[in-house]
Formats: structure tokens, sequence, C-alpha cells
């Protein structure tokens, strides 16, 4: 049987005296083509989209391919009116769609593993993930980036004295950082760090969000100040709002969305600087957290009063529902899914939307408790169970141990990270 998955290129034939050296990325490379022809077609499907390396892999793959158009063939997947041959679109999409589809039966049904990483030495308030990596941080003066399959820390960033980091960022090359009153470069290849030198550009930045090469920024005067990651300028300053800016998300259509502490939503965009769309909330308590689903035109903010709203850019307001009675402080989605949304506030309980309805479908919260012995030590994991509660189950019932504050969530591949402003990060894993 054929292992390789890398296409039909010939291997050089290799002398027993001598053999022609090896690097790590195609000895890693020829790992993976093994490891993912053992993989049944779901199981590729998830592994499709955990980063850019691996998905280059399984799409370029003969075995992969040839499996897709036999079933092509046979009419198990596809129109009626389907061509002899089978687009590579197609498979890109079967592919995708089968993942996220595991990903939401997962989160809507499936058994709940929690995996405590110890991240900091003290008090972890927020976290992003993107290819595999998670990126943590805030108050020990320092972030972390992990590995998601390993739970090793990557990288160690430091913060600069006296300065408190607000918000943070990252990409395939480095982490930006809304640091004091200036926006700082951390090079994730090496121990260099580039902080520019335009300090007091703004009074208060309160939120931030990066894509290459802009670095935007939410601040309390109502204005988001864009700044070029290679001139180090500010380029534009967009008056989106009467109140603080307290929340920023970035559409792939170079659309700046923004939430104020007086409740409404703000659609700037990029290149221009000119507003765009205001959404009203109708509630005053202000926005907390924003995200955006490219796939559904749809917007959604959680409020400091407990509301979750979504709204549809294409036609408006579509729910408005009490998510909790405490503050919503973030929600997050698994990209290109637009079926269920993840919820995260003060009270504690993970909960899981349906994006069209709001509709809470399922709430979680930490079932187990941690041994002391593993506390000290950076990098220490345990596991405990997770638990669905019944929808007549009173939160305030809940012993507070089990349902920590929720202050920052990130969303993978049947997988949501939790921080807690403790020193613990949390990893739920849905089966």
């Amino acid at each position: 049987m054929d292992l390789s998955l890398a296409g039909d290129k010939k291997r050089p034939r290799r002398s027993s005296r001598a053999r022609a050296p090896t690097t790590v990325g195609s000895f890693q490379h020829d790992i993976l083509c093994i490891i993912f022809s053992l993989l049944d077609c779901f199981d590729l499907a998830s592994c499709s989209v955990v980063c850019k390396s691996w998905s280059a892999i399984i799409n370029n793959s003969k075995l992969l391919q040839l499996f897709y158009r036999k079933k092509w063939q046979t009419g198990l997947l596809g129109s009626s009116n389907r061509s002899k041959e089978c687009p590579e679109e197609s498979w890109k999409d079967y592919l995708e769609e089968m993942a996220v589809e595991r990903h939401r039966l997962a989160l809507q049904e499936g058994r709940i593993r929690v995996d405590h990483l110890r991240g900091h030495s003290v008090g972890g308030e927020q976290c992003r993930t993107k290819m595999g990596l998670l990126l943590t941080g805030v108050d020990d003066k320092v972030m972390r980036l992990w590995s998601l399959e390993s739970y090793k820390c990557v990288g160690e960033y430091p913060i600069p004295d006296r300065v408190r980091l607000v918000d943070f960022d990252f990409d395939e090359s480095k982490i930006v950082g809304l640091v004091g009153t200036r926006i700082c470069i951390w090079r994730q290849n090496g121990i260099r760090r580039i902080f520019p030198s335009h300090e007091g550009t703004f009074s208060k930045g309160l939120c931030m969000r990066y894509c290459d090469p802009e670095a935007v920024v939410g601040c309390e005067d109502g204005t988001v100040r864009v700044f070029d990651m290679y001139s180090r300028k500010c380029s534009q300053i967009i008056r989106a709002h009467e109140g603080p800016v307290k929340c920023l998300c970035l559409s792939d259509d170079q659309l700046i969305l923004s939430g104020s502490s007086l409740g409404d939503v703000t659609l700037s965009a990029l290149s221009s600087g000119e507003r765009v769309v205001k959404l009203r909330s109708q509630d005053s308590s202000g926005i907390k957290t924003l995200c955006f689903n490219p796939c559904s035109h749809q917007v959604f903010a959680g409020t400091a009063t407990g509301y979750g709203l979504c709204w549809d850019l294409r036609m408006g307001l579509l729910w408005k529902t009490r998510v909790s009675q405490n503050s919503v402080y973030s929600m997050q989605h698994q990209r290109n899914d637009a079926s269920t949304l993840a919820v995260g506030g003060i009270d504690g309980v993970l909960r899981l939307l349906n994006q069209s309805t709001g509709e809470v479908i399922s709430r979680c919260i930490l079932d187990g408790y941690l041994s002391p012995s593993s506390q000290n030590t950076l990098g220490a994991t345990q596991r405990t169970r997770g638990r669905r509660l019944s929808e007549d189950t009173t939160i305030d019932s809940i012993l507070r141990s089990c349902r920590p504050p929720i202050t920052c969530l990130a969303v993978g591949m049947k997988k949501v990270i939790t921080t807690h402003n403790s020193k613990y990060i949390r990893i739920w894993k849905f089966d």
C-alpha cells in the first residue's frame, strides 16, 4: 500500500554507502503522510482545519482525492447534475463541511473533558488561538505561546516594566500587543523585540485587534485608531462612538466592528475610515464583546447586563436573548461554523448558543476538583470532567469553584479554551 500522500513525485534512490541528507521539514512531512493515510475521512476533515501545513498535505493527497472521486462517481456526494470530473473545490468544501458538522455535534452533544493547564504565576485574563497555538497572558507581565497539542510552552514574551498589557493578538510570525500607550511587536522566531517610539499617540487604549499590516485600537475617547505596523504611524482616526470603545473585531473584507460603553455597535471601512452602519442594541449598559461570522454576515454582541444579540448585516436585528443574569465577557465561534456560538461571562457557565435563533443549547460547568500537588509547576496539567446542566438547574445553587468567572474564551475544533483571571487555562474538549 502506498502511504505517501504528498503527490506522485518519485523519490531518488539512495546508495547503501551514503545517504542523502533529510531535512527536518521533509521528515515531519513524511511522518504526517503516513499518519494521515491511517485516518478515516471524518478525522481527516478535522485535521484539515488545524493549520495551513496540514491542510496543504491533505488537500494535495492523491489517496484522499481518489477516495472522494469514487464517492462522487457513485452519487454519494454532490448533485445529480455532477460532471464526470470531480472538481477540486468540491473536495475541499466536502472536507470543511464534514469538519464543521463534527465540531457542531461534539459541542452540542459530546462528552466533556477539561484539561487544566498551569499557565501563569498570577491571573491569566485573556487568550487567543490560531494554527494550533494558544497565546495567553495579561497580569503576570509575560505572554506565553502554547502548543494545543502538547501543552508545551513554545515562547515567552515579557512586558516592559511598569507598563500594563491591555490586549494582544498574533499571526504566524509575530506577537502584537497594546502596552500602555504603545503598540509593541515581538518576533516569534527570536528574542528580538521591536518597540515603536511613538508614546502618547492616544490617551488610553481599551482594546486591540491585529490584521497584518494594521493594528486597530479602540480608545477611551470614542475613537478607533489604525496603526500601520511598517511605517509605525497612526494612519487613520475614526470617530466611531460618543463613549469609550470597549471591544473590537475585524472582518475579512476590511470592516472594523466596534462596540461602545453606551450600547451601540459601529461598522467602519478600514480602507477609508468612513462609518458604514450603526447598530443599536437598546441596552445602555454597554457592549462587552463582539464577534463576526463572515459565512452568515452576522454580528454577535454580549452586554454588561447579560444579553446576547445578533444582527444580520443584510436584515437588521435577528434576536436578543437574556443569556445570563450577569455580564457577558466573551463570545466566539469556530471559523466557518454558522451553527454554534460559545459564550462566557461573570457567572462562570460556558454556554453554547444556536447562532440562528439565540437559543441556549447547552450550559457547561466543571465536574471535579484539582489536586493541589501540581499547582506550583508552570506547564503542569490535570484533567477533570465537565458536565451539562439540566434546564431546571439554578446557577446560584452551584459552587463557585465549579464555575469561576470566564474572562475570555477562544474556540478551536471540538474545543473551547477559557481563561478565568487565575493561574489556570482550561481547555474544554468535546468528544
